[in-house]
């Protein structure tokens, strides 16, 4: 991974900084982008030390905000001539429901829409790379399916009615994403990292909390795919499949749906603002 660079969204806990953890120690440049800007430098601080490699930055943004986003991508591009890696890994847990800056489900915007977006931003960059891998963090899928009558879950919100949705939801994108870079050097996977223990839980009730952390794993095995998709050769070439303990895995009949692939990919355009995809 010498002289790969790899941007990878919440890189500040959980999966996130251990996957950061492992693909410094295999030598990358690492770019943490994170909201929190303490503790996005405490952790990176924090890989340095474990891993020896200096080579550990970090960018500031507020997932939520599209406005961020195309900021947080604009800074990259100014200190990064290329990207390798895209780990699209961040995602917020809320038992309420609110709305951002865009008037958007703040759920469904910082876990699926503003991945979406950020990789729009720098697919340039990627392909800058001649072998640009884009890797989304979903999760098992069963029983999930896209509600496009109520995608902002303005009715009977639950935490878990908001989220997944956005996981299936990053699924349909590496898919149609997949067959829009057709003939591109970029490759786009989606995997199940496992049920791991993160920051993420501590927004849930605590009946769930406890729940979570008796079937739970640590985060150093929810980072194992994630580094696999990013650095093995093996995968090489691979591109609009879903991962599970480094192998390819079906998926269910909601997540190869390709109508709705396309769907959500029209409602996500007509989602972002006029000049953050195009000036």
């Amino acid at each position: 991974m010498k002289g790969k660079i790899c941007l990878i969204t919440g890189g500040n806990s959980g999966i996130g900084k251990a996957t950061a953890m492992e693909l410094a120690k295999k030598g990358a440049t690492v770019v943490l982008l994170c909201r929190n800007e303490e503790r996005g430098q405490k952790a990176r601080q924090e890989i340095i030390e474990n891993t020896g490699n200096s080579h550990v930055d970090l960018l500031l943004a507020d997932l939520s905000s599209q406005r961020s986003v195309k900021q947080a991508a604009e800074e990259f591009k100014k200190k990064y001539t290329k990207l390798d890696v895209l780990i699209n890994n961040a995602a917020v847990f809320l038992s309420k429901r609110s709305e951002t800056e865009d008037g958007i489900e703040t759920t469904f915007a910082t876990n699926y829409l503003s991945h979406f977006i950020l990789t729009h931003l720098l697919l340039d960059s990627l392909e800058a790379s001649g072998e640009g891998r884009i890797i989304n963090v979903a999760s098992k899928h069963n029983g999930i399916k896209m509600n496009f009558d109520d995608l902002m879950t303005m009715q009977n919100y639950a935490f878990f009615r908001a989220v997944g949705p956005t996981k299936l939801g990053l699924i349909l994108f590496t898919n149609e994403l997949s067959k829009r870079l057709a003939g591109k050097p970029i490759t786009v996977n989606s995997l199940h990292p496992g049920i791991i223990r993160s920051n993420l839980m501590h927004d849930m009730p605590w009946f769930l909390r406890t729940l979570f952390k008796t079937l739970s794993a640590r985060a150093e095995k929810g980072a194992v795919t994630p580094v696999y998709l990013a650095s093995s050769p093996a995968v090489e070439g691979v591109s609009g499949k879903f991962f599970v303990n480094c192998k390819e895995a079906e998926t269910t009949d909601a997540a190869k749906d390709q109508e709705s692939a396309r769907k959500l990919w029209d409602i996500s355009m007509s989602l972002i603002r006029p000049g953050i995809l195009y000036t």
